[in-house]
């Protein structure tokens, strides 16, 4: 791969507005970051949306106007969330894709999420990966422990290969309760990705403290990157993260430097398996 796919995850679902300012929580600021985010060198944003109070909704009016606004705004790929809130219901979830992106997340299993559970039963991650074959969405499967690339080896073999035919995966390391974000388990995910379709790509996400470590690993692996202030809220030590714009801005100089320079939307879109053209 000679090019770097960068996603930037902007918002999240567990930060609150009142205590980091700078996250973008109103259309608005969604879109005027996702517009800078792709200046910069982003080509994915993975998309979670709040509600008046700014806090993290699955409404579906919302959810439509959101991609609406960013198809029209950026040339950007936008990945709707699935996840949504540890306590979004599963109807909620699968309801995502009415919205209609382009890519959508679908989390590989169970895992214990801080002190919370991320519940991803067997029958929902079929569901979802099912309806995304149906509806022409292309997954990107979320990889929080190294048993859900087991479990999605088990998927494709039962159930086939996503929408466009491309499998892409993304390491969520540094989770409090799924893999550490360290070399070692990014080494560990990357011998496993061997057991699936030839051609595999993937991405890799450190939470917090993991973000620059995972970063590194991924890059010299071949692998791809996500960051936001969905996944962190701290550039440096006692240092705030200002916007997630710098976040994206550190991947562009990481991915350059590596002389894998970030892939335009066209390019990810063939990379992925997407359409050309929407």
């Amino acid at each position: 791969m000679t090019g770097t796919l960068i996603t930037v995850a902007p918002t999240g679902a567990e930060s609150a507005k009142a205590e980091v300012p700078a996250l973008p929580v109103t259309l608005d600021e969604l879109v005027l970051t996702a517009k800078e985010c792709e200046a910069l060198g982003a080509a994915v944003i993975h998309v979670h949306v709040r509600d008046d109070r700014a806090e993290p909704t699955l409404d579906p009016g919302r959810l439509r106007e959101t991609v609406a606004a960013l198809r029209e705004g950026t040339d950007l790929i936008v990945q709707l969330s699935t996840g949504g809130a540890v306590t979004d219901p599963e109807s909620d979830r699968l309801a995502v894709l009415d919205a209609g992106p382009e890519m959508a997340s679908c989390t590989m299993g169970t895992v214990n999420f801080g002190d919370d559970v991320f519940l991803n039963r067997w029958k929902f991650v079929v569901d979802l990966h099912t309806r995304m074959q149906d509806r022409g969405v292309v997954p990107e499967y979320e990889i929080f422990d190294l048993g859900h690339l087991a479990a999605l080896r088990r998927l494709l073999d039962r159930y086939g290969l996503p929408a466009g035919g491309h499998v892409h995966v993304d390491f969520v390391m540094g989770v409090p309760g799924g893999m550490p974000g360290s070399t070692e388990a990014l080494v560990a995910c990357c011998q496993a990705l061997r057991d699936l379709p030839a051609g595999t790509t993937f991405s890799a996400t450190g939470i917090g403290r993991s973000t620059i470590p995972v970063m590194l690993a991924s890059v010299s692996a071949g692998g791809h990157l996500r960051v936001g202030m969905e996944d962190t809220i701290t550039y440096a030590k006692g240092r705030p993260v200002e916007s997630n714009m710098q976040l994206v801005a550190r991947a562009v100089g990481l991915a350059q430097l590596a002389q894998r320079p970030p892939l335009r939307p066209a390019q990810a879109r063939e990379l992925l398996g997407l359409a050309a053209q929407r």
